[in-house]
C-alpha cells in the first residue's frame, strides 16, 4: 500500500519527513521551498489516489505561484503534529 492511497498515511509521512528535516538543521524557508517542490511534483505527475489529493491538486492547478505557496506551507502547518517525534 502507497502511503498515496489514505489521506492520514500521507499526512503521517509528511510529518515523520518534516521532523527528520527539522532534526537535521534544515530551517522554515528550506522546509516551505521544498514542500513547494513537492506540491508541484505531486500535482503533475502524480495522479490523486484519494478525494482530499484531487482537492488539493485541484486548488493547487488554479492557484498562482504565491498562492502555490502559500498551500504548501498550509501542509507544512497541518503536519506539524503528525507522525513520529523521534
Amino acid at each position: 500500500m502507497s502511503v498515496l492511497d489514505n489521506f492520514d498515511s500521507w499526512k503521517d509521512f509528511l510529518g515523520d519527513r518534516l521532523h527528520q528535516a527539522e532534526g537535521q538543521g534544515m530551517g522554515d524557508h528550506a522546509v516551505s521551498d521544498l514542500a513547494f517542490e513537492i506540491g508541484n511534483y505531486l500535482a503533475t505527475q502524480v495522479d490523486a489516489k484519494n478525494d482530499q489529493e484531487a482537492v488539493l491538486r485541484e486548488l493547487w492547478n488554479v492557484a498562482d505561484d504565491k498562492e502555490q505557496h502559500a498551500i504548501a506551507n498550509m501542509m507544512v502547518k497541518l503536519v506539524q503534529n503528525e507522525g513520529n517525534q523521534a
